[in-house]
């Protein structure tokens, strides 16, 4: 190699050094890939709710039906009530100023319904309307709904519900009427209902609501005539929430927060009983 060329290689592989042996380039910095990820914040668990009915069957039966009137041969005939004869249906009474109790018992029904459902019960009703342009069903269809053997679910209670129509003067308050002991009959769910009715009769005291002066003691009174009451083979009663003639007690049951306040002593008292 002549010496010109010698130089000429010489002093490119000293620039080639100097690159190499150089400052080293500074650090780069992570980007925000190569970053650790940050947990999402989690939305805060909804509170549990409380159903403590949940599986539980509730037979209401809102006493009578708005079209009963229209329908006198059919309501009028004789069905079974439990080892004797009654009649179909009635037509029920009314307030002076004539809201009718059937459609009392109904709203109350439907109250009721929505607040026992909320606790989670299977509410069955024994008629699906208010309907004027019908009547029934008999007593004897209301008070087998939800027994064991029969069409539907098994119920674990009966509640019937009802407004009395005494024209005695002073005569008011509700009352709470169990089944008395008949045998072959309600022998079996007697001593229940006993409780049943203590229940219903407490939480209607509760809710402000007072025993009646003209029947029974102390809010509870035993009969062995009602159909809806010999027919059932659960625990049941029959609630005459009020006394339709006596003012005090009609300007409540016409009011929507007084329904509101019966429908709640009523899912109270199932909620106790079932407990």
């Amino acid at each position: 190699m002549s010496v010109r060329r010698l130089a000429s290689f010489l002093a490119a592989a000293a620039l080639l050094a100097g690159c190499a042996g150089g400052e080293a380039s500074p650090p780069v910095a992570p980007t925000s890939a190569a970053a650790p990820a940050t947990k999402a914040a989690q939305p805060a668990p909804k509170p549990r709710v409380e159903r403590p009915l949940r599986g539980k069957v509730v037979v209401i039966d809102p006493g009578h039906r708005l079209g009963n009137a229209r329908f006198p041969a059919e309501i009028n005939r004789p069905v079974d009530a439990g080892g004797f004869t009654k009649e179909c249906n009635t037509t029920g009474t009314a307030t002076d100023d004539g809201y009718p109790e059937a459609t009392f018992t109904w709203e109350v029904a439907l109250e009721a319904r929505r607040l026992l459902r909320r606790q989670g019960a299977r509410v069955l009703l024994t008629r699906p309307d208010n309907s004027a342009d019908t009547w029934g069903p008999c007593v004897d269809v209301r008070g087998r709904l939800g027994n064991p053997g029969q069409p539907g679910p098994t119920a674990d209670v009966r509640v019937s519900l009802h407004g009395d129509g005494v024209l005695s003067s002073g005569a008011h308050g509700f009352h709470v009427i169990r089944p008395g002991d008949l045998a072959g009959w309600t022998d079996d769910i007697e001593r229940p209902s006993r409780r049943l009715a203590d229940d219903l009769r407490d939480a209607l005291v509760a809710q402000g609501f007072t025993p009646a002066t003209y029947v029974g003691s102390d809010g509870i009174d035993v009969r062995t005539d009602l159909g809806t009451l010999n027919l059932s083979d659960v625990p049941a009663v029959l609630a005459e929430l009020g006394n339709m003639r006596a003012a005090g007690d009609a300007r409540v049951m016409e009011s929507a927060a007084g329904r509101l306040r019966y429908a709640r002593a009523l899912a109270a008292a199932v909620a106790a009983f079932l407990s």
